[in-house]
């Protein structure tokens, strides 16, 4: 469990949870108006994006093993060089409005869905929380094909009560980030605020208000969209990963050709679910198919890829290709792991056809908002990672002009709104 290095010499009246997909960031507030993020002490340094990473493992020896966990960036690390029997978990949000997914067995004990994000907030809140109001994000539109909403807050709303909070409210994730970004506002103004998150992309129109003594906040309208930075991930992984992993290829039962089947491709969406895949049946299947396959060297990779949990170096490298693709025209994905070393060029331009659907859909998703408020709005306030990407910032200056364009802090902002919004609840 990572140690709290926040040095926090204010008292928390309030606190602010910005519940991400990829990473979890904590905001306290104190009566003043304060806000301070706080920050870990992990292996790979202080961080304030504690990423949503749980790592299972047991310890000692039947019949008395205990199961211990750690959390955050120190469970990736651990993840890649354990020995010892462990299970990884990684992205638990984009399961919480589904049924599918009700309990986890890991090393021989059930765990529910909410306790295990609960396990995760234990480790990001601060110590006697108590009854200090806490207001936790959440996306406009949650992940998922048919998303059921009621289910999501009912399971956040446990988790947080297995972790030792009273009571938790919830705010959509942009309310957030406009509540941070309405302190920099100096006359009335209507804001259209942007959070890209790694699941979702969400959007609201805000009236702000200098009248009076404090600032009056209005929200117009709300709207979002399950396209975000797991996404254009997905994009770069399908295009030049998998059909070096044998999608597109064939295999022969009872003498007919048939494609191979596409699940084993999807699990790239979210490279967390590749772990889900590493079961005897998985695998056995898989081996079966290198007998049969056109390519078998292929599957056997695809098999050696998840058989050795590489989810996270791949991801690693396709977050890093992306990254070079905001500042570049140009670039080389390359990944290796032993014997399977995977190398393509590609463009901006190859990027951009790929998440052009994508770009699309969040074009979309801001209509809706825009015409549920009814308004023309004075500024764009964007933020998350997915707010560098050219393709998607050219979709504002084309709409709104860049002049009208403002951008937060990637990971900051909302947890910081939320406690301003938290504290409010308390004046």
């Amino acid at each position: 469990m990572s140690r709290d290095e926040g040095g926090f010499r204010m008292v928390p009246v309030a606190v602010g949870v910005d519940f991400g997909t990829t990473n979890r960031v904590v905001a306290i507030a104190d009566r003043s108006g304060q806000v301070q993020v706080r920050r870990f002490d992990t292996q790979v340094g202080v961080v304030e994006a504690y990423r949503s990473a749980l790592l299972f493992f047991r310890e000692g020896r039947p019949p008395n093993a205990t199961l211990g966990h750690i959390s955050g960036p120190d469970a990736l690390l651990r993840a890649m060089d354990i020995d010892a029997d462990h299970r990884f978990l990684q992205s638990l949000k984009t399961h919480l409005s589904s049924a599918t997914l009700q309990d986890v067995y890991l090393l021989g004990r059930r765990f529910l869905l909410e306790e295990l994000i609960g396990v995760l907030l234990k480790d990001i809140l601060p110590a006697g929380i108590g009854d200090l109001p806490v207001v936790c994000g959440r996306p406009v539109v949650f992940a998922g094909e048919r998303p059921n909403e009621a289910l999501a807050i009912e399971r956040l709303t446990n988790a947080y009560r297995s972790a030792g909070v009273a009571h938790v409210d919830f705010a959509y994730e942009p309310l957030g980030a406009a509540y941070w970004y309405a302190r920099t506002i100096r006359r009335q103004e209507t804001v259209l605020v942007a959070d890209f998150g790694g699941g979702t992309s969400d959007f609201s129109v805000m009236r702000f208000d200098l009248g009076g003594a404090r600032m009056h906040a209005e929200a117009l309208s709300h709207a979002g969209v399950g396209v975000a930075g797991d996404t254009f991930d997905f994009r770069i992984t399908d295009n030049l990963v998998s059909p070096r992993l044998g999608k597109g290829t064939s295999y022969r039962s009872f003498g007919k050709l048939l494609p191979l089947p596409s699940h084993y491709y999807a699990a790239f969406a979210q490279w967390h679910r590749l772990s889900l895949l590493k079961d005897a049946r998985t695998l056995g299947e898989l081996r079966q198919l290198v007998r049969h396959a056109e390519r078998p060297q292929e599957i056997e990779d695809l098999t050696h890829l998840i058989e050795a949990d590489l989810g996270y170096e791949l991801y690693q490298a396709i977050s890093k290709t992306k990254l070079q693709l905001s500042a570049a025209e140009r670039t080389t994905f390359h990944f290796k792991a032993g014997d399977l070393d995977i190398s393509a060029d590609v463009t901006r331009a190859d990027f951009e056809t790929w998440i052009a659907a994508d770009i699309e859909r969040i074009g979309a998703a801001i209509d809706v908002a825009l015409e549920r408020a009814d308004v023309t709005v004075d500024s764009v306030f964007m933020t998350g990672g997915t707010s560098y990407v050219p393709a998607v910032r050219r979709l504002f200056e084309q709409r709104f002009g860049q002049e009208k364009l403002r951008y937060g802090d990637a990971f900051n902002s909302v947890a910081s709104g939320l406690a301003a919004i938290a504290q409010d609840s308390v004046r």
